[in-house]
């Protein structure tokens, strides 16, 4: 081939990458990959029941997908340190708990989406789990969405959550050592509240809206035997404030009078709400919305699955909420098997 003939070669091979090509164009991309959208099972939620439940789907060897939501990590992005956690010497943040549960799953093979499901259906199989951007299917499905729990929604609940204001007095009880402490509510779970804490605080002041408490008599006395628990009825939280942390609550009377009391802490303890809102009609829920679990994880619907706080409303720890997620897996892996 002579000099003239190798450079006009080159000049053509320049001009398109390929011998005839026109002058201009450009190299053809690669195939565009497709986005996978179908999974043997897929958990709906990414709290401690959601990434346990993908580390065991996945380490099954099950394709999993967990679509995290929006805001992944459950309630505890929203605490500072983990104490009752088994093995973590020092405690650890609920943040960084969640980060290294995600990066477990993620290790294991689990697909992660940053998405919030919008819409589901159940009543057709393979399941149909639909986000604003996308519809995926599923031979199985894991609900772990959780529960919220009910905010005062007052001025600085928000600023100060995770700073004295807490939902959890079993979680954060024993950082409150020698403090005073206001526990909001008038169920059981107040009392309960109320009563573990003493065993930290130098004073529980129990606030609760109306002129009698809603809790079982049992649970009354129980609050009430104790020196260390004062009661204020028929009144309110107007404002929580502090600099940096909890200093001060503003308490309101049905005078409509206010005056502020110190204290260290806030405890938020006038309910939960399960986040199934998406589910109605799609399985069985009780009367407080809870999703109904029978033979430990199993919903009403075959192949539907559900973990944690979303059905759990007694324990409401992360622990349980990781061990429900394992059951849900395994169980969700056994129904796998027997429909292959």
């Amino acid at each position: 081939m002579s000099a003239a003939q190798v450079l006009e070669r080159r000049g053509e091979q320049g001009q398109g990458g390929e011998r005839g090509a026109s002058p201009g164009s450009q190299p053809t991309p690669p195939p565009r990959r497709e986005k996978k959208t179908s999974f043997d099972v897929v958990i709906i939620g990414a709290g401690p029941a959601g990434y346990t439940a993908g580390i065991y789907c996945s380490r099954a060897r099950r394709e999993t997908l967990v679509l995290s939501g929006l805001l992944p990590g459950g309630q505890l992005v929203n605490t500072t340190e983990v104490e009752n956690y088994p093995g973590f010497r020092n405690a650890i943040m609920g943040p960084d708990l969640m980060l290294d549960m995600r990066a477990q799953a993620e290790r294991m093979g689990t697909a992660i989406v940053d998405d919030e499901v919008t819409n589901v259906d159940f009543a057709r199989r393979p399941f149909r789990v639909m986000t604003a951007s996308e519809e995926y299917t599923a031979r199985a499905v894991i609900i772990a969405t959780g529960a919220s729990p009910r905010k005062l929604g007052v001025p600085g609940e928000g600023e100060l959550a995770g700073k004295g204001v807490s939902y959890c007095a079993t979680c954060d009880g024993p950082f409150f050592r020698g403090k005073e402490i206001v526990v909001v509510g008038g169920g059981d779970s107040a009392m309960e509240e109320a009563t573990f804490l003493t065993k930290f605080a130098s004073r529980v002041l129990l606030v609760h809206r109306r002129g009698e408490l809603r809790a079982s008599r049992i649970m009354q006395e129980r609050a009430m035997a104790d020196k260390k628990v004062e009661m204020a009825l028929n009144t309110t939280v107007g404002a929580i404030s502090g600099d940096g942390r909890v200093e001060r609550v503003t308490l309101r009377d049905a005078s409509g009078s206010e005056r502020d009391v110190g204290a260290g802490g806030v405890f938020v303890a006038i309910g939960h709400e399960p986040n199934t809102a998406l589910f109605r009609g799609q399985v069985e829920l009780d009367a407080r919305g809870y999703v109904v679990v029978r033979d430990g994880a199993r919903t009403s619907v075959e192949g539907v699955f559900a973990a944690g706080d979303v059905h759990d409303h007694e324990y409401r720890q992360a622990i349980t909420a990781a061990g429900f997620g394992c059951m849900a897996a395994l169980s969700a892996d056994r129904h796998l098997a027997a429909s292959q």
